[in-house]
């Protein structure tokens, strides 16, 4: 189905629903997905409509102005996506490749609706499973010396390949606030849920000398503050005293996988609306 997705914030009010509702009746859209959430915290109005393109009267080169003056009256802060549009996502690994692999995989077998033009890596060891999805690797080494460089480097890369989304699928290397201040909410990490208490090297080695009964992972979007973007995803499992350091760490890993991949789809799905350092996920 070809389709159009509108993502809506603004302050809450009486009639918002309908006026969104009445704009899409007018040109002929039939909905087929609409949901709406209501912040009373922030007092905020929050919505995600989906229609199907097949009889809908407005050109889509002309929905923006068409809807503008509605967005006006209502201080809507508003993006429209088309399905017919598929977005380019790049991913950033270093070393461990079963995120990069998983989102691989996933794109293959048409679960991620987007393109993947290229893999970039901070090392070679992920070059070979790369290549074998057909997908182009590119190696910049990253040091302290050569940071500003690298990230340079990079932005050309991303820029050449028009890329919209970044996907860091355990890319061990801290990005500058410049960097990541190109892309607001196009930047998606994923990590571990022993922060803070278990930060650093080995995090699951400490985590099993202290007898953790839990372990978890966390995907959200990157801000300039490092793990303190909006949550898009987490899950955690339970950990039994029969579980091992390596346990741990497969359980740890697959957790990972899954997390980052919902994050990924719901990002690209269009469901995500990120307000007030938090999201709504319109799942």
């Amino acid at each position: 189905m070809n389709t159009a997705t509108l993502l809506i914030s603004c302050p809450d009010r009486k009639g918002l629903s309908a006026a969104i509702a009445n704009f899409l009746y007018t040109y002929n859209a039939n909905i087929v997905h609409s949901d709406q959430h209501q912040d009373v915290t922030d007092d905020l109005f929050l919505m995600r409509v989906e229609w199907d393109l097949a009889d809908f009267t407005l050109d889509m080169a002309a929905f923006a102005p068409a809807f503008q003056p509605i967005a006006d009256r209502f201080n809507m802060q508003w993006k429209v996506a088309l399905t017919s549009r598929r977005p380019r996502m790049a991913i950033f690994v270093s070393k461990y490749d079963h995120c990069l692999v998983d989102l691989l995989h996933r794109h293959q077998s048409g679960e991620l609706e987007c393109d993947i033009p290229l893999v970039i890596s901070n090392h070679e060891d992920c070059r070979a499973i790369t290549e074998f999805y057909g997908v182009p690797y590119h190696v910049i080494p990253v040091t302290k010396e050569n940071k500003v460089e690298a990230e340079e480097a990079q932005r050309k890369l991303l820029e050449d390949n028009g890329v919209d989304l970044i996907v860091l699928a355990r890319y061990m290397q801290v990005l500058s606030h410049d960097f990541t201040a190109r892309y607001p909410q196009r930047v998606i990490n994923i990590h571990h849920s022993f922060l803070p208490a278990f930060d650093g090297a080995k995090p699951y080695h400490r985590a099993f000398a202290r007898g953790v009964k839990l372990i978890g992972a966390t995907s959200h979007y990157v801000t300039e503050i490092l793990d303190d973007g909006p949550i898009i995803e987490q899950d955690v499992i339970r950990i039994s005293h029969r579980d091992d350091i390596e346990e741990l760490v497969r359980k740890g890993r697959d957790l990972e996988k899954i997390v980052l991949s919902r994050a990924v789809k719901w990002h690209l799905e269009n469901r995500v609306l990120v307000f007030a350092n938090k999201t709504v996920i319109f799942a």
